[in-house]
């Protein structure tokens, strides 16, 4: 959707606010009325003659003869009542409309920033603090709501009253119509200028409010390591710092806001006190009548105060434009190409990489350096290294978080078929692979929920395979509400282990093209890693399986085994072969006893 501006926010949603504006005229147009029909009921009512009435009022109150005077007063409260009824009928409709058109406005800006959220490459990910996006999709799209919602409409009815009370007033008397706009050029100066400082300082404090937010939403994240390290009182000053910034500037804000209205009132009281002290002289002169005072009265005030609002309306358009900037970072940053649509790749599927380097944006040096290697369709490779020496980084290449090097990295149904990876439609690739990290999200909804993100259309009794293949189905039996159960936040009900294993259970149950186990099975017993090595040996064949770990049991099994150091590949070969050749494979080896 375009959002360069709060007028192409409104496509799709103009002509409800067209309605709601025609709606809003009609009712001011109404409610002018009021102080007309006052003014010839007072003045009826002082000269106890129906001469100074309208002519209208007057012929129907003339049928009363003796009571005719008290018919018209009645007819005018009668008038006054029904013309008051019709402006509330009008502003019902007003704001039926207003709010069909901003919330459906809204509406649609949401679902917008979370569809573009989840098709934002990883690279802007890294770059974004989470708890800010969460402010921008929240706080910032609430400021554009409540703009929509009550101040568009406000700027329309505003000038609607200034354009329509002026010939009004001017018709009535034009020396005190003169002096009824002798301070408004001033109210409306203040308020623009006052509008562009404002701005200003909404921004700042809406950066605060955001950083806050990232603090809290990063300290409840990790609640646990704070609990864990008694660092309570170090993180509760942590946040207190962001928490009296974000008081500050708001507190600046409110100042300023005081500033403003307490100046505004000021001048605006004192337009009314020159109109009332020039129509209490005009008055006594006798140019002027009790009830045409009262009229001019009730317009300038439903003027200037209306003009007096332009003040906090702009206010809230500034807010608005600083929200809506915000928000475009998210909606203009370019996502990840998606590609036409084509079927997913073939079961298993074969591997090369060539000569791969690559490099992390801003990083100083390469995480991975000319790797060259294959891989055949149903083999599976393990990868060991120390941490940073490039594991994660291949997986994270091959599910095209990141891009490789152009022709870097191929994959195809066979080694003769290979297809370079960026020739692969996201969607596609995605569709086929299946990943388990070190520490895996799990959402906060039941166990089979999760276990279907990746099949939502397997049976039970698949589900039940994948949980015995995962070394899980014993603990699932054993929990009350078995595949039912709720797992809270990030499957904080379960263990590290437990968490891992249905992990492992969701991406068997999908049965990709090629199988990403990253350190997947750093949590569980050696007892439950040899189950689980076990029923991947048993559906050998049906995915390619690439595993990276520290340990050597779960490595030694594979059909090839390769060494990274720093990024770069100093050995490959099965356990055996290693063992024979490879001198840092074979000390590890022996650190671990697997060899003598």
């Amino acid at each position: 959707m375009r959002a360069d501006s709060l007028w192409a926010l409104t496509a799709g949603f103009r002509r409800p606010f067209a309605l709601a504006a025609l709606a809003l005229l009609l009712a001011s147009g109404a409610l002018l009325l009021v102080p007309l029909l006052g003014t010839f009921a007072i003045d009826v009512a002082l000269a106890g003659d129906l001469a100074p009435g309208t002519p209208a009022l007057r012929s129907l109150a003339e049928g009363f003869a003796e009571h005719a005077l008290l018919a018209y007063l009645l007819l005018s409260a009668a008038a006054i009542v029904l013309v008051t009824a019709l402006a509330g009928l009008f502003h019902f409709l007003r704001g039926r409309w207003t709010a069909l058109a901003s919330e459906g406005l809204i509406r649609r800006l949401r679902l917008a920033l979370h569809d573009q959220l989840e098709h934002l490459p990883a690279p802007w990910h890294d770059g974004m603090d989470t708890g800010d996006l969460v402010q921008r999709c929240s706080s910032d799209v609430e400021t554009l709501r409540v703009f929509f919602s009550n101040d568009v409409l406000e700027i329309a009815r505003a000038l609607a009253l200034l354009l329509a009370l002026l010939p009004l007033m001017f018709w009535r008397n034009p020396s005190l119509a003169a002096l009824s706009l002798l301070l408004m050029p001033l109210i409306f100066t203040f308020a623009v200028l006052f509008f562009r400082r404002v701005k200003q300082v909404f921004t700042v404090t809406d950066e605060a409010e955001a950083a806050m937010t990232a603090a809290l939403q990063e300290n409840l994240t990790g609640i646990r390591v704070v609990r864990a390290f008694s660092r309570q009182p170090e993180e509760r000053l942590r946040f207190a710092g962001f928490n009296a910034t974000f008081r500050d500037h708001n507190r600046r804000l409110i100042d300023l806001m005081g500033v403003y209205w307490s100046t505004s009132d000021l001048l605006c009281l004192t337009q009314l006190g020159i109109v009332l002290f020039a129509g209490a002289y005009q008055l006594q002169a006798g140019t002027l009548s009790v009830g045409e005072l009262f009229a001019f009265l009730t317009w300038e005030g439903m003027v200037i105060f209306p003009l007096r609002q332009f003040g906090r309306i702009l206010t809230d358009a500034g807010k608005a434009s600083v929200a809506l900037t915000r928000l475009r970072a998210i909606l203009e940053a370019d996502p990840e190409p998606q590609g036409t649509r084509e079927a997913a790749p073939p079961k298993p599927l074969a591997l090369a990489l060539n000569g791969l380097t690559f490099t992390y944006p801003g990083a100083a040096k390469p995480a991975l350096r000319d790797l060259s290697l294959s891989l055949a369709p149903g083999e599976t490779l393990a990868i060991l290294g120390a941490p940073g020496a490039g594991k994660s980084t291949l997986l994270r290449l091959l599910l095209r978080y990141y891009e490789a090097p152009t022709g870097t990295i191929a994959l195809g149904p066979t080694p003769e078929a290979l297809r370079p990876l960026e020739h692969w439609p996201r969607g596609a690739l995605r569709s086929a692979l299946a990943i388990v990290a070190q520490d895996p999200f799990l959402y906060g909804r039941s166990l089979e929920e999760n276990l279907r993100v990746g099949a939502p259309d397997a049976s039970e009794v698949e589900l039940w395979i994948a949980l015995e293949d995962a070394a899980l189905a014993d603990t699932v039996r054993a929990l009350p509400a078995g595949l039912a159960t709720a797992l809270g936040e990030r499957g904080v009900t379960l263990s590290g282990g437990q968490r891992q294993r249905l992990a492992i259970a969701r991406a068997l149950l999908r049965r990709p093209a090629l199988l990403l186990l990253d350190d997947a099975l750093s949590a569980v017993d050696v007892g439950t890693e040899a189950h689980i090595l076990s029923a991947l040996q048993q559906r050998k064949g049906e995915s390619t399986v690439i595993l990276t770990a520290h340990r050597l049991s779960t490595v030694r099994h594979a059909d090839r085994i390769a060494l990274l150091e720093n990024g770069q590949l100093v050995a490959l070969g099965d356990h055996g072969t290693l063992l024979r050749t490879c001198a840092p494979y074979r000390t590890l080896a022996q650190q671990q006893g697997y060899a003598p």
